[in-house]
């Protein structure tokens, strides 16, 4: 009597001290959370490679007096040719930006050979690091520098254009996150068919958002941890994907063991018993493949590794104690119209995952060799991958930075536009200004501040910005001016494609180590570790050639992010192999059970398949959101992960790896015991062979 009653005041008092221990939570990670926005960074040199020639360029500027240069151009054009008053304007609004801003020099008008172009390049280290400054500076040059009646002005060069990219991020956070829990909460209301239930999910997991964006904050302060937009963004939409993918399979899991037990505390403690492993084990997966983001050089990338590991975790453990207590203390009701009964059983009816399983089950090698042609053929799209995206190609709406950075490309076909910055050790600055104008594509150069042993050389490549030739020219640089470090916004560019290549050949195979090892001791198995891995990596290699059939013919993308394939394949694996992990778990379960594995492949495919299509069309839906976002590099990342899901989820998961399974029987299993016949029952065994288990007489 008395354990009855122990029992019964465990029942009441866990739930209500999950929710105490959360409110705390919230209430410490409050202050923090609230900071993040202003922790975010999204100057160039926040996306720069730790050790690249531009990076330590953009740090010895901060150095020098007035820090970091803001480098502008304003483009004053008239399609018919300038006039003398469109010139006369052009030098009183440059002379007026003079008055009101220091500039590092006075600005010289280049006009351009047809006449219908006048230029003035403009550089302030009034800014210095300062964002917001550099902000206020650009808008106040703009409302200056206006054009009247057939005389368009704009204001261009990469200080603008990182202005533009910096309002574009800062617009993220509000739309990002309200379109995210949109699209979930529809979701949910359509898998739950209940208007309370999809409630429960959805405010767990603006919970954990809101846990994990206190915690980045800390990250930030504590480990000097890079906050970027596109790292927040994706935190955000982790914490909403991955942590509904772990609240569906728990709720289907706890809706079944309620049909079979009383009360929803022991049911709950069931459900978390019988699906807690898959669970732990695909947030482990996740974590780990981010964790790996570490080793990038990267700055963005290395960032979002530690973000996107607090979202996942955050998320996890919002799903395992806030979730549960919450559904215990709502009770049955929160099911409402459709209540699981205690002792009543789930219509019988057949799904459409079971005629798939059926489907490959009857040919699993038919169906395995025609999903692997199918994900081959896709994968050839890759090839047809437009280049490297530039800058000024960034944005899905044209701001002022780039209809500037157009017109110029169009009226100087036969110079560059913007400068290359080289830094050299001060007492080799001369020699280095004659190597730099005797080298081969350069047009001009001059010095400009010295400070702390170094002296600043501005360059102007006789070739547009970001062309095939301006990379020469700067490659050229680089190799002839020894200790000297060649920057500026062309430089860059260069030098995130190349590290991201870099950070490639490192970090793929460490995502493989680490998530193989995770599966290895999940499955307890090599060979079903092996087959998720390939199938997750075909799924990417189907994503990008989808990808690559789409960006330019459909939608006109001028180029491809260079860290896309990096990032992708980081989130498909270590996503994707989510389902793979609540399909074979539950096929493990099955064989355990003593179905045969042909069997058990099929049964797990039939209770799992609707909560994996389910958290999958939410995966890709969260993921989806971004390519509604104004840059292109987000709609990029949003659209081959979204495609990616649905892939895994609808052909590879139900399909390939049932298929697969089934074809491959017990040896999907190798090395573990379930790879092994099962032993025999005395009956089975005597019919087998009767003089094998005779009984010897007395």
């Amino acid at each position: 009597m008395r354990a009855e009653q122990t029992t019964a005041r465990r029942r009441r008092a866990v739930p209500w001290a999950f929710l105490g221990l959360w409110i705390a939570v919230i209430a410490l990670a409050g202050p923090f959370a609230s900071k993040l926005a202003d922790a975010q960074q999204d100057r160039a040199v926040d996306y720069l490679p730790a050790g690249a020639d531009s990076t330590r360029a953009a740090k010895i500027q901060d150095q020098l007096p007035g820090g970091e240069a803001t480098e502008l151009v304003l483009v004053y054009h008239r399609d018919g040719g300038l006039t003398a008053a469109d010139r006369d304007t052009a030098a009183g609004q440059v002379a007026e930006i003079g008055q009101a801003h220091k500039l590092t020099s006075a600005p010289r008008a280049v006009p351009s050979k047809d006449g219908t172009t006048l230029m003035y390049p403009v550089a302030s280290t009034e800014p210095g690091q300062d964002e917001k400054a550099r902000d206020a500076l650009v808008d106040d040059v703009r409302d200056i520098a206006h054009g009247k009646a057939g005389l368009s002005v704009d204001v261009g060069g990469s200080g603008a254009l990182d202005t533009d990219a910096g309002k574009v991020y800062d617009s993220l956070g509000g739309p990002l996150l309200y379109t995210t829990a949109g699209v979930v909460a529809l979701l949910l209301i359509l898998i739950y068919r209940s208007p309370f239930l999809w409630l429960v999910p959805l405010a767990v997991a603006g919970i954990a958002d809101y846990l994990a964006m206190g915690v980045a904050y800390g990250l930030h302060e504590g480990f000097g941890t890079s906050v970027t937009g596109q790292s927040s963004g994706v935190m955000t939409i982790l914490v909403f994907g991955a942590g509904t993918d772990y609240a569906l399979l728990i709720v289907s899991r706890y809706r079944e063991e309620l049909r079979r037990i009383e009360r929803p505390y022991d049911a709950m403690v069931a459900a978390l018993k019988g699906c807690g492993p898959a669970v732990l084990a695909s947030s482990g997966t996740v974590a780990a493949g981010l964790f790996c983001l570490l080793a990038a050089d990267l700055n963005s990338s290395r960032g979002m590794g530690p973000l996107g590991t607090v979202g996942v975790l955050c998320a996890l453990a919002a799903m395992l104690t806030l979730l549960p207590a919450l559904l215990v203390l709502l009770g049955r009701r929160v099911f409402w119209p459709l209540v699981p009964a205690f002792g009543s059983e789930p219509k019988q009816r057949r799904s459409l995952f079971s005629m798939m399983g059926s489907s490959a089950g009857r040919r699993p090698l038919t169906v395995l060799a025609g999903g692997a042609v199918l994900l081959g053929a896709l994968a050839l799209g890759a090839l047809n991958l437009p280049g490297a995206l530039k800058q000024e190609d960034s944005f899905t709406k044209t701001p002022d930075s780039v209809t500037a950075m157009e017109t110029l490309a169009e009226a100087y076909p036969e110079r560059g536009t913007q400068p290359i910055t080289v830094m050299t050790p001060e007492d080799r600055a001369t020699a280095a200004l004659a190597d730099i104008k005797g080298t081969k594509g350069v047009d001009s150069a001059e010095r400009g501040r010295t400070a702390k042993g170094w002296t600043e050389i501005s360059v102007i490549s006789t070739s547009a910005p970001e062309s095939a030739g301006e990379t020469a020219t700067i490659k050229a640089l680089r190799a002839d001016l020894d200790g000297s470090y060649v920057g500026g916004s062309s430089a860059q560019q260069l030098d995130l494609k190349n590290t991201n290549e870099r950070d490639r050949l490192v970090i793929v195979p460490l995502v493989l180590a680490a998530v193989l090892l995770i599966l290895v001791i999940l499955l307890r198995s090599i060979v079903a570790p092996l087959l998720l891995l390939a199938a997750v990596v075909a799924v990417w290699g189907a994503s990008l050639g989808i990808a690559g059939l789409v960006f330019e013919p459909l939608l006109g993308f001028e180029g491809t992010d260079p860290g896309l394939g990096l990032l992708s394949f980081v989130f498909l694996v270590a996503l994707g192999v989510d389902y793979g992990i609540f399909l074979m778990h539950r096929m493990r379960e099955e064989s355990l059970a003593g179905a045969e594995p042909g069997a058990a492949a099929l049964t797990a495919l039939r209770t799992t398949g609707g909560v994996i299509a389910s958290a999958g069309l939410v995966l890709a839906a969260t993921f989806a959101v971004l390519t509604n976002m104004p840059l292109v590099q987000l709609v990029e990342l949003g659209f081959v992960i979204a495609v990616g899901v649905l892939l895994d989820t609808f052909l590879v998961r139900t399909y390939l790896v049932t298929s697969a399974s089934v074809a491959l029987g017990r040896k999907v299993w190798w090395p573990g015991k379930l790879s092994r016949p099962a032993p025999l029952s005395r009956g089975a065994a005597a019919e087998a062979d009767p003089e094998a288990v005779r009984v010897p007489a007395p």
